[in-house]
């Protein structure tokens, strides 16, 4: 493979004039130029993206951090931030847990590892995330954004919908259609958007006048799995309640696939609320009503924030990410006799 020194060399001309020629800044003669040109057509040379990011003084690389690489919350959140990167000519670059070692410890290795491949700003999605970890980047921290996320250090750097609003949202769609007996599938309390969503839907129902005590939460972790070990769980009750809400979609697939397997008729017999609004819900049995989080638009809004921040651009950002429920078959009024 031809290197710029090849060119040079071909052309009669220093490494430095070839590269003004390459990257189209600085002055050289116009015959000088040709000749250079020519010699790069002869030997199909092609400069490396390192060459020109060196020159440039930027790499044009945006790191992203995420968790882990499965399920369906992240997918949609990579592909807003590498479509909009590529029409910049810019790249995305990925990091994530593999689950093997603490969580905090993954999320710091792979912030450092972005770091390292002269990433110009990182992107974050990190429940374990801690202020000390931030702290500990120094001048880097400057060049991140965290999402669903909120920290008083870096308070502008933070994009994240209301999670407290989100659970609000929760449980006035429940109320809505009469139900009173309701059970939740919590996610991990390590996580602060879940702690949020559950403080919110409590919260309300609490306000609602129901007594959130006699509530039965089973834990989970946002997995499908998590889904179905819950609705076993409920099913061993003496009796299911009217109504479920997930912490997430993912659990709410799997708790409507066990219920399915077993039997019990969604929603006639129980009604299903999810939480995210992810793709997967659409295209659930029954079809899922999920509290939708913007998470587009939140993601958009931070990418947005460290563009301009990285290469002086002026694009907008948004703070206010509106909150709703997509309404799909799976929440109904309670049924009139509850199965045993």
């Amino acid at each position: 493979m031809a290197t710029i020194k090849d060119v040079a060399r071909l052309a009669g001309v220093g490494v430095g004039t070839a590269s003004r020629v390459i990257s189209g800044n600085g002055s050289v003669a116009p015959a000088t130029a040709e000749r250079v040109r020519k010699v790069i057509a002869q030997l199909k040379f092609r400069p490396s993206q390192t060459a020109r990011s060196l020159g440039a003084g930027t790499s044009k690389l945006i790191g992203v951090y995420i968790p882990f690489l499965r399920g369906t919350y992240y997918t949609p959140i990579l592909r807003v931030i590498d479509t909009v990167l590529r029409t910049q000519g810019l790249h995305m670059v990925v990091a994530f847990g593999e689950g093997i070692e603490d969580e905090r410890v993954e999320t710091n290795d792979g912030m450092r590892f972005l770091l390292d491949r002269d990433c110009d700003g990182l992107i974050v999605l990190s429940n374990a995330l801690q202020d000390e970890d931030l702290k500990a980047l120094g001048p880097a921290a400057r060049q991140v954004v965290v999402l669903n996320r909120h920290f008083d250090r870096i308070k502008d750097q933070c994009f994240t919908a209301d999670h407290v609003q989100g659970g609000v949202q929760a449980a006035r769609a429940l109320l809505q259609h009469k139900h009173k007996d309701i059970a939740v599938v919590s996610g991990p309390t390590t996580s602060p958007d879940n702690v949020a969503r559950l403080n919110g839907f409590m919260g309300e129902l609490a306000l609602r006048g129901l007594d959130t005590a006699k509530i039965v939460t089973v834990p989970g972790d946002f997995s499908n799995q998590a889904g179905w070990d819950a609705a076993e769980a409920l099913l061993k009750q003496k009796r299911l309640p009217t109504a479920v809400f997930c912490a997430n979609d993912e659990m709410a697939i799997g708790l409507l696939a066990h219920f399915q397997e077993r039997g019990v008729s969604v929603p006639h017999e129980v009604s299903v609320l999810g939480y995210d609004d992810s793709p997967s819900a659409e295209f659930a049995a029954p079809r899922l009503t999920s509290v939708h989080i913007p998470s587009h638009e939140v993601t958009l809004a931070g990418l947005n924030w460290l563009l301009n921040r990285c290469y002086g651009q002026e694009l907008p950002v948004s703070r206010q990410f509106d909150i709703s429920v997509t309404w799909r078959a799976s929440v109904a009024a309670p049924p009139s006799r509850k199965r045993s």
